[in-house]
């Protein structure tokens, strides 16, 4: 039987980026499914406060060189990669001069929400999926964490679907506590749209709240996992009514069979599908 490939998309994982519980799971997810059995690939942004020397990090020329457009720019793609201490994983970083070479994360200094976090959400989606394809790699499972990936089942299951590498991708989105109070706008839509997707497959993310690209990735993942204790009320209420698969929050004990076995039970559908 051919191993399963799973992709996992995060903002931050341990030891490159800690901000929140993401870093933790990232970090443990992706070793405990390689040792069951499982292909797997990371991909993250390379933020600029991840130390490139401390982590090894180098260019991967033959996956540089991209072009990825947001309205009528073009910004490059760089790809790096480090190895994952302790384990035989490599981690995958995606980098941009404009979007990425900053001191700190998603607010300056003074904790002001960047301007420009709709457009580096939007790069680092498309540049995800155009990285994969770069890979000649099809995903049997794409699993997103943060908000930051958002857009990763937008994408998937509309301008993407009928690409061969991902037109039988299943793909799962974790929920986290909201991690901005701000909204992206009405103009977040048009931003937004990239090939083959129009304005109105993106009526499900709203004002891009955090809490509204939460829901707009529920509304196009195939199962969702709730990644945190403390969920917006929205979002709970929404899944009470949601006809896909929900795993429940996990303790830090049983979170890694726990979710091995929700992988399993959307693959296995798959398979009887």
């Amino acid at each position: 039987m051919d191993k399963k490939k799973v992709l996992l998309v995060t903002q931050e994982m341990k030891p490159y980026l800690l901000m929140s519980s993401i870093a933790e799971i990232a970090r443990q997810l992706p070793q405990y499914l390689q040792e069951q059995g499982m292909e797997i690939r990371i991909l993250m942004p390379r933020f600029g406060n991840i130390n490139e020397r401390r982590h090894r990090l180098h260019e991967v020329v033959r996956l540089s060189g991209i072009n990825i457009i947001i309205a009528e720019d073009d910004f490059p793609l760089m790809i790096k990669v480090a190895s994952l201490p302790g384990t035989r994983l490599q981690v995958y970083f995606l980098d941009n001069e404009d979007f990425f070479r900053r001191k700190h994360v998603f607010a300056d200094g003074d904790d002001n929400f960047y301007e420009d976090n709709a457009e580096r959400m939007i790069f680092f989606c498309k540049g995800v999926l155009e990285t994969v394809r770069k890979f000649g790699w099809s995903p049997d499972l794409v699993h997103c964490h943060g908000w930051m990936t958002s857009l990763l089942p937008a994408y998937l299951k509309t301008a993407y679907k009928k690409d061969p590498l991902f037109s039988e991708t299943k793909v799962i989105y974790s929920l986290y506590e909201n991690a901005f109070d701000t909204v992206m706008g009405d103009s977040f839509s048009e931003k937004a749209v990239i090939k083959r997707v129009a304005p109105e497959d993106l009526e499900p993310f709203g004002q891009a709240s955090n809490t509204d690209l939460h829901l707009g990735a529920m509304h196009y993942a195939d199962s969702i996992i709730k990644g945190d204790e403390n969920i917006d009320p929205r979002i709970i209420e929404r899944l009470s009514t949601i006809d896909k698969p929900v795993l429940d929050f996990q303790s830090q004990e049983d979170f890694l069979p726990a979710y091995c076995d929700f992988y399993g039970g959307l693959l296995g559908a798959e398979e009887k599908a």
